[in-house]
């Protein structure tokens, strides 16, 4: 199948919304809106945050150390979190209000213990694809359509990947959510999109075009 553009939903998982071990407020609000857009597109992909339980950005795993601490992690500068998504867990799972019967694959990232993965395209240091930008480029995608959580890492570590790897990148800014460690993290996240040459959207411009 052709298309020249793809919606992402991005670790629209248990443990990022209320009642989760990593929640973001207001997360669950984001799932019947991903519903809905998703009748614009006629490609659909997810990714999923998979840790495995020793995963290096868990602060359970560093002795002496707490949620919100930044460690050197091989390399790269890494904030604790809570354990969250582990491999096989309910955490893990995507939030049941999420209609899943339409997207088309899912991609799985955060899978190396030695290194985080916020971005649906690649872990923290490029070191690694995950394998979407190859998959969407295949299909003739132009454009991508990027929702989910949270707004102000691995949502807009995402839309920052796209657009460098060439895709013109529209945030859909009503169907996220940001973790908001400080209160502006998430409209500074919004600001760099917009900076790098992407655009923020709201939901309705998507739903009229899918009656």
């Amino acid at each position: 199948m052709k298309t020249d553009r793809v919606l992402i939903l991005v670790d629209l998982q248990n443990d990022f919304v209320p009642g989760g071990a990593l929640a973001v407020r207001g997360g669950d609000a984001v799932v019947p809106i991903a519903n809905r857009v998703q009748r614009a597109f006629d490609l659909i992909v997810a990714s999923k945050d998979w840790h495995p339980r020793d995963h290096g950005s868990f602060a359970a795993n560093h002795p002496g150390r707490k949620v919100g601490d930044v460690i050197d992690l091989h390399g790269l500068p890494q904030i604790l979190w809570p354990v969250h998504c582990v491999q096989e867990t309910r955490g893990a799972d995507f939030v049941p209000g999420l209609d899943t019967s339409r997207i088309d694959r899912v991609f799985l990232k955060g899978t190396d213990k030695e290194i985080d993965s916020y971005s649906a395209f690649f872990d923290n240091g490029h070191r690694k694809s995950t394998g979407m930008a190859e998959y969407i480029r295949e299909r003739g995608v132009r454009d991508v359509y990027i929702c989910g959580l949270a707004s102000d890492y691995c949502v807009k570590f995402t839309a920052l990947d796209a657009q460098q790897l060439g895709f013109q990148v529209h945030l859909i800014e009503d169907a996220s959510r940001g973790v908001n460690l400080n209160a502006t993290d998430s409209a500074a996240a919004l600001d760099e999109i917009r900076r790098a040459g992407g655009q923020v959207i709201r939901s309705e411009t998507l739903e009229d075009q899918g009656e």
